[in-house]
């Protein structure tokens, strides 16, 4: 079943230099929707960012790692 759309014409265009091959509006539409379902993991860059308790945990679980990686190797500080 086919539905009409209304675009204006740079909405048209930028659809248009979308398509690949034989792609039509329907299939870069579909594309472009489920890119923006699918969110990037990069949206959480920073969110920790200048919280202190997040800064001690993450103090912490590198000094445990040290621990961990030095005594495995019999070496000590």
């Amino acid at each position: 079943m086919s539905k009409l759309v209304s675009l204006s014409e740079k909405a048209y265009k930028t659809l248009s230099r979308m398509k690949r091959g034989r792609e039509s509006f329907s299939d870069v539409v579909l594309k472009l929707a489920e890119r923006k379902r699918k969110k990037s993991i990069m949206r959480f860059a920073g969110i920790w960012k200048d919280d202190k308790e997040i800064d001690k945990i993450f103090k912490n679980i590198l000094k445990e790692r040290h621990k961990t990686v030095y005594k495995e190797k019999d070496t000590s500080w």
